[in-house]
């Protein structure tokens, strides 16, 4: 049975966005429960200033809870959109980050005041620290296909940027469908234009549910090649940057399919749905994973 990489990006991605500011140790107990249902990679913070993302204010303090216990048997990583936030990683003990750039340069713009450009020469640097300290850095790309200021995005552009960051010394690209309007002949042609230059074992796809076509897309990806996704416990997420933007696609939903399919993905889709139960009352809101509202409903 051929085995899927998903990266639970929950704990930074998901929360990141959410009203409710939690406290560390309500975000240690959801990290807890996403090992124990077999999560193998998380995405457990991001090093950015307080004052522009409360939530993530305590990146350190969560990362000194968390790496000690389970740093051995999952894969941790942070976003780290400056070389400042790369130094505080490296000191609370990653062994990989990652970094953010775009294909727009209105949302690049609006989501780390710099262009495309700028946005490369910023994190030049992390990739040349992260090369002498035996870091990994995973790329992100937000607007791969649509953009919420500048409309449709051409695949060339995408594969511009992703060629770019293979260069720069990434070891895997993520693709952010991240207003979630994409439809799978959409997802098609931009894989068709990536895949003929990059090999589909670098690419990741990171897709957001705002229309409900995140699992159709997965399915064409899946077509395509590509066995690695991102995904949030409970459909969280969202992106400030982007109105009207859902969450992430829910991981218990990825989980579903990925299984009902015949593929691996060493969760334990029970135990999943525990975990958004647990959130759902540590964020005081209904989160909208279809798996996770039916298993809750029979069960």
């Amino acid at each position: 049975m051929e085995t899927i990489k998903i990266t639970e990006v929950g704990p930074r991605d998901g929360l990141q966005n959410e009203k409710t500011i939690l406290s560390t140790q309500d975000k240690f107990e959801f990290v807890t429960r996403l090992v124990e249902s077999g999560a193998k990679h998380i995405e457990l913070t991001s090093f950015v200033r307080k004052d522009r993302i409360p939530q993530m204010g305590d990146a350190s303090e969560l990362a000194a809870m968390v790496l000690p216990k389970f740093g051995s048997q999952v894969h941790f990583s942070c976003l780290t959109p400056n070389p400042k936030g790369y130094e505080a990683a490296l000191a609370s003990g990653f062994k990989e980050v990652a970094v953010f750039t775009a294909t727009s340069e209105s949302f690049t713009k609006k989501n780390i005041n710099m262009t495309v450009l700028e946005s490369f020469s910023s994190f030049q640097p992390i990739f040349d620290n992260a090369n002498r300290d035996g870091i990994k850095v995973r790329g992100y790309i937000s607007t791969v296909v649509s953009c919420p200021y500048e409309g449709k995005i051409e695949p060339s552009k995408t594969l511009e940027v992703a060629e770019r960051l293979l260069e720069a010394g990434a070891y895997e690209i993520s693709l952010g469908e991240t207003i979630g309007v994409a439809v799978p002949t959409e997802i098609e042609a931009l894989l068709e234009v990536i895949l003929k230059k990059i090999p589909s074992s670098l690419i990741n796809c990171h897709f957001h549910d705002t229309y409900g076509m995140a699992i159709a897309n997965i399915k064409q990806a899946l077509t395509m090649g590509i066995r690695s996704f991102d995904s949030s416990a409970g459909g969280l997420g969202g992106c400030p940057y982007a109105k009207g933007a859902a969450g992430n696609v829910a991981t218990e939903d990825l989980v579903y399919f990925l299984t009902k399919e015949g593929y691996e993905t060493g969760i334990n889709l029970d135990s999943l749905v525990k975990v958004s139960q647990l959130m759902e009352t540590k964020l005081n809101r209904y989160l909208n994973s279809r798996t996770y509202i039916a298993k809750k409903n029979v069960g």
